[in-house]
Formats: structure tokens, sequence, C-alpha cells
């Protein structure tokens, strides 16, 4: 027990000049403000302390394209960070008015998924070779190999061809098996917190807005023409397609634009979600060293422990959502290719 209390003892000594620190620079700590910030998108990527890495700049404003990092627009006569909308570059006019320049630079989001791009390349490119150097009805694969055989055939098999037909299933298996394993590195490389993670990929709007219109766009191109008759002129009575009003046709049209939506937000939702919790634990750390030693040591051992637990569901989440959206997908676009009784 006197061990207990002589460590216990010698923690809050040790402790003791960070609180007085904290105190001396007390200031208010703004959770909601530092979790929104290192949640949005940023045109550099931080790493740790005061040490970050300028992401190319490229805008065109009024007065021509401008070519540079974010030191350049610091000193730009016109442009500038405007940090009511989330630190984007804006414009300032003549007139005093300011407006958003045609901005196509490389931030943090997009360098995030140059990166994830290049680790599938070099992922599936290695995995081609192992498969071209051997034997595969002799040899079964073992380690990493063995456990990506394992999650292809798991997407591949059940997935892809249960859900879309076995008629089909070939021509859309590229498309859905590159989204999975895209939107699962995007989300386990987002848990890192140094680069090359680090960056909310899969919880900004955008990107689940842009893979939600290509899995749109997939299942309404190629759909089947018993696909469009089903929702122009489907099998129910003619009042419930034509008089007094086309109510199911015009349920079936406004259903082509709600299954992407909820593609998107559920995508978003979740990951976003999950980063925030993670991103508020880590505040309250910093907070608890402002209310004293005591509930500094034990917000840390909460936070610590919570930290440690959400990583874990995080890592589990990744998958699932990554699972969750390649497997509606596939069911969408099973739908655009319906199966005849007895075929």
């Amino acid at each position: 027990m006197n061990h207990v209390k002589s460590i216990i003892l010698i923690l809050a000594v040790a402790l003791m000049p960070l609180n007085l620190f904290a105190e001396e620079k007390e200031k208010a700590i703004d959770i909601p403000e530092i979790v929104l910030h290192h949640m949005s998108d940023a045109y550099e990527w931080h790493v740790a302390g005061d040490v970050s890495i300028p992401l190319p700049i490229i805008v065109k404003g009024e007065d021509g394209w401008f070519f540079g990092t974010s030191k350049g627009i610091e000193e730009h006569k016109t442009l500038f960070f405007n940090e009511a909308h989330h630190g984007k570059i804006y414009e300032r006019m003549p007139d005093g008015t300011v407006k958003r320049p045609f901005d196509i630079s490389m931030t943090k989001t997009v360098c995030q998924i140059w990166i994830v791009a290049i680790i599938l390349i070099v992922l599936f490119l290695s995995l081609a070779k192992w498969y071209k150097k051997r034997d595969c009805t002799s040899e079964a694969p073992r380690g990493f190999v063995g456990a990506m055989e394992m999650i292809i055939m798991l997407i591949h098999d059940d997935v892809v061809k249960g859900c879309v037909g076995e008629k089909h299933y070939r021509k859309f298996a590229p498309y859905l098996l590159t989204v999975f394993f895209f939107i699962l590195v995007t989300n386990l490389l987002g848990l890192l917190p140094l680069f090359p993670g680090g960056a909310n990929v899969t919880g900004n709007i955008n990107i689940t807005f842009f893979l939600a219109i290509c899995t749109m766009l997939v299942v309404n191109i190629f759909g089947s023409k018993e696909y469009w008759k089903e929702i122009f002129w489907p099998e129910v009575p003619l009042f419930l397609k034509a008089y007094p009003a086309p109510l199911i046709p015009l349920i079936e049209v406004v259903g082509i634009f709600t299954k992407p939506f909820a593609l998107m937000v559920r995508l978003f939702a979740n990951m976003m979600a999950g980063h925030a919790i993670i991103l508020s634990f880590t505040c309250v750390i910093f907070l608890g060293w402002t209310l004293g030693v005591g509930m500094g040591i034990g917000l840390n051992l909460f936070s610590a422990m919570m930290l440690l637990f959400m990583n874990c569901v995080e890592i589990l989440v990744a998958f699932v959502q990554a699972y969750v959206f390649t497997l509606l997908s596939a069911v969408f676009i099973g739908l655009a290719h319906p199966q005849h009784h007895g075929s």
C-alpha cells in the first residue's frame, strides 16, 4: 500500500509543472472547433507540433493563375484563407466583396486519395505477380496473399455474384471490388494519426457523394429493359400507374435518387462520427489539465481507455462500412437486372 501511495505522490509532483504551465497559459478549449478544424480539408499536411508539409496550391483568380503553397497565399494581395468558410481560399475583389476562385489545389484529401491509389496499385500488382510465378492448382497461397485471396473471394462470391446474379456479375465485379478496397484502405489510413494517414476522406461528403454518383451511373446506364419497364410501367393495377396520377412510376423515379443518397449519407455519417468521437476524447486529455492534477490524471486514464476502445471499434467499422457500401451497390445493380422466374 505504501508503494502505491509513493507512486501516486511521485506522479503528482512530476505532473505539477504541467498543471502550473496550463494555469499560466489558461484559455478556453473549444472542443467542437478543434474537432471540426482537424476533420476539415486543408492545404497543408500537419505532421506533429509545428511541422507541416506544404501542399501545392493551384488557383485561378481575376489576376490569373496562382501556383504555390500556403505561405504564398498569406503574402498574396487578393487571395486569402477565409476562416469563416473552414479555411478555404477566397479572393477579395476591388469593390470589397469576396468570392471563391477556381480552385484545383492538391489538398490533404486529394493527396490521401492519390496515396490510397498508389497503395492499391502496388498491392494488386504484387498479388498478380505472385500468382503469375506459381501454379495455383498445386500451391495454395499463405500469409498475406492468402488473407487477400480470402477477402477478394468473399466479396466476389458472396456479395457480387450473390447479389448481381450469375448472368451479369462478371462485368460489375471489377468496379465493386475496387470500391470495396478503396473505402477499406482509405478508412484504415484515416485512423493513423501521422503521415501518410489521418485524412478524413470518407468523412468528407464530397467523396461519398462521388462514390454514390458512380454507383447510380452504373445502375442506371447498364440497367436492363425490364428494369426501366418496372419503373415507368410496372405490373400493378392501372389506377396506380396511370390514372388519375402515375403514383408508382413517380415513386420509382424518386427511388433512383434516394438509393445513392442513402449510400452517400450512410458512409459519410458513420465515418465522420467515428473520427469526431476519437478527436473529442483526445481533446479531453488537454481539457483535464486545466482542471487540476487529479482531474488531469483521471481524465487521461479515462480518455486513454476510451481512445483504445474507439480505435478498435473504428477498425471494425472500417471493414463494415466498406462491406455495406459494396453490398448495397451490388444489390442496386442486381435490381437493375431482374431475373425472370424460371430462367
